[in-house]
């Protein structure tokens, strides 16, 4: 049963998106909305935030104190591809990064309806790569992200798998949109649920907006429906109550069938984006623990296999003869 929090919450989101069923505001309206929101969260203490611009694109480097430098999570936000912006997830960024004791790469890629599909996926992967030029190894990366942000990850790595560079050593997906094409049983499924309901009217809108000219069947806008082979450790997390929840147990059942590591873990009852709240939600801080934990694990097999190779190595050295000549008795 989800915590007293979490009720609290619910009832304050509800109140606040009723409106929306007597009044669609504009997408202005939502995106000023969900910045004035954003002002009453803050970086968790000893979490170093650097602003700056890369190749153009707005973008923030996440320093907790300590951190290993040498690994980094590049997050991608979420918000529907219309919404958000690194003001809205710099909280819940600083919190992950913090947890993993990694630096984190927040970028402020390019939404819909004013830059279609593949304007985002091109930023994530312009993104990627300048790590790769900054020296960091592909398998000391993470990709990470919510919601669309969550879809764009899984997008990023379908690319990069098909040619596009080397793959990172995992990716986190929280709540991931994997469908954009949203189909009429999961809006049948949440109707009787007010929240729910116009969050799955609102998105389906979204979907079409950010595909732009390109089908939402098309495999780098609803990853669900593409090949999902020869990808990296995957964690994924969503709650039985979410609007996505269907979609995200086809796609981590699709994946482990290609033989892809997928760990899924559900939670009962919890709205989506209920990872934003984690500094009032305790169910928030438990799943950002479990992020912590399965980057933990990435990094522990990597060194045990770096272990295995040196042992190997060093037993396939041939042995030292030794030719000095031998005195005779």
């Amino acid at each position: 049963m989800p915590s007293p929090q979490h009720l609290l919450l619910k009832q304050f989101l509800t109140a606040a998106t009723a409106p929306l069923s007597r009044r669609r505001p504009t997408l202005a309206a939502m995106r000023l909305s969900l910045e004035m929101a954003s002002l009453g969260q803050f970086m968790p203490w000893g979490v170093h935030l650097e602003c700056f611009q890369l190749e153009g694109m707005a973008a923030e480097w996440v320093r907790p104190a300590p951190a290993d430098p040498r690994r980094v999570l590049l997050y991608l936000h979420g918000g529907g591809y219309v919404l958000g912006s690194l003001n809205t997830h710099r909280s819940l960024v600083g919190a992950l990064a913090q947890r993993c004791g990694m630096y984190a790469l927040a970028i402020d890629y390019r939404k819909a309806p004013e830059h279609p599909f593949p304007a985002a996926l091109d930023d994530a992967l312009l993104a990627y790569r300048w790590l790769l030029r900054q020296g960091y190894r592909p398998h000391d990366i993470i990709v990470a992200g919510d919601s669309a942000g969550g879809g764009l990850t899984l997008a990023l790595l379908l690319a990069l798998r098909d040619g596009a560079g080397p793959l990172p050593a995992a990716a986190i997906g929280l709540s991931p949109w994997t469908d954009l094409v949203l189909p009429t049983a999961t809006i049948r499924r949440v109707a009787h649920e007010e929240l729910q309901f116009l969050e799955a009217l609102a998105i389906r809108g979204w979907g079409g907006q950010y595909a732009g000219s390109a089908p939402l069947t098309e495999p780098l806008v609803s990853p669900v429906r593409a090949a999902l082979h020869d990808l990296p450790p995957l964690l994924l997390q969503t709650s039985d109550a979410e609007v996505l929840y269907d979609d995200v147990l086809t796609f981590a059942a699709k994946a482990r069938l290609a033989g892809v590591p997928v760990t899924l873990q559900t939670f009962a009852g919890l709205v989506h984006w209920w990872h934003l709240f984690w500094r009032v939600v305790p169910e928030a801080r438990t799943a950002l623990d479990q992020v912590a934990a399965f980057t933990q694990g990435i990094w522990a097999a990597q060194e045990a296999a770096a272990r295995v190779v040196r042992a190997a190595r060093a037993s396939a050295k041939p042995a030292k003869t030794d030719l000095r000549p031998r005195a005779r008795l």
